[in-house]
């Protein structure tokens, strides 16, 4: 789930009633949460999402309330606590700007918590612009407006019903990464191995290529078969997939390149299969490869990111 699945989902299911949105429009030095970060304040005092992690929670909800009953948008910022205890501020040293703004009054109304909704569930992003005067938002990319991007939900494909795989589905779920395991051969590719987990028996080449991977899609091979592996690194360089790596050694990555490249690739598509796959943390074992595969597939999918959206 992206962080802000929550907060569309609660803007749709409390719509009718007045609500407030808070959003971290700008970030400086260790700002516990990145810029466009939401929270959802209901007129009942319920709320849902962060954009601090708890440091200035409590101070939001309060501005949230005076909006919903009346009080126009508006930025605050938060800086560093000074030496009063009870003073609001970011103990990790960083700061943050946040507007306050109506949702029913100002522009961010229900049809646009169902736009968002609409486009991450086919797969697409959505951007919308907020006039910070106003607490306008509008959907597109529009001037001299804070632009939010709003990715649809991550995919992690993991090819190869292997051991690693084994580990890596259930550390995907956990950090919000919806795995998928693909492997033709169904003595590896069983319910009992990979409980609670989707599994696709087609070969892979078919079955990357059928789910259309985009930018917020990973596709990880991990079988060490050839014939299952590299049909499944054609497909995934056929798409806009976000992050597509390999396991294996340098040797067998030299190699790996070679074949690909007789197929039609040129360097620059074949730079973007992270090989050996993962950060290099020395991993040891199934569980530890599996969590550097993890950390390299959020490493690549926030290295998209950057830039003036989320």
């Amino acid at each position: 789930m992206n962080d802000h699945d929550g907060v569309i989902a609660k803007g749709r299911e409390w719509r009718g009633a007045r609500l407030a949105l808070a959003t971290v429009i700008s970030t400086w030095g260790s700002a516990p949460r990145p810029r466009g970060s939401h929270m959802i304040v209901h007129e009942d005092g319920r709320f849902e999402g962060s954009i601090s992690g708890g440091c200035v929670e409590t101070d939001v909800l309060q501005r949230a309330m005076e909006v919903i009953a009346g009080r126009p948008a508006h930025l605050e910022r938060y800086g560093v606590a000074d030496g009063d205890a009870w003073a609001v501020g970011l103990p990790c040293g960083g700061e943050i700007s946040v507007l306050i703004q109506p949702v029913s009054a100002m522009g961010f109304a229900g049809e646009l918590f169902d736009s968002i909704a609409t486009a991450t569930a086919s797969g697409r992003a959505v951007t919308l612009s907020t006039y910070l005067d106003t607490g306008r938002t509008i959907e597109g990319l529009q001037p001299d407006a804070f632009h939010n991007r709003y990715d649809p939900p991550r995919r992690l494909l993991i090819i190869g019903a292997v051991q690693i795989a084994q580990s890596l589905a259930p550390l995907a779920s956990a950090i919000g990464v919806t795995p998928v395991v693909i492997d033709p051969r169904g003595r590896f590719l069983t319910s009992e191995r990979f409980p609670g987990v989707e599994l696709d028996d087609r070969w892979p080449d078919e079955a990357v290529a059928a789910r259309r991977p985009g930018e917020s899609t990973a596709v990880v091979t991990l079988s060490h078969d050839i014939k299952i592996d590299d049909p499944a690194l054609d497909a995934a360089l056929r798409a806009s997939t976000g992050y597509i790596a390999a396991l294996g050694s340098r040797k067998s990555h030299a190699a790996r390149h070679q074949r690909l490249a007789a197929l039609g690739w040129g360097p620059d598509d074949l730079a973007r299969i992270d090989g050996p796959a993962g950060l290099d943390i020395g991993a040891i074992g199934a569980a530890e490869i599996a969590l550097s595969i993890a950390a390299g597939m959020i490493a690549g999918f926030n290295a998209r990111r950057l830039g003036p959206s989320l």
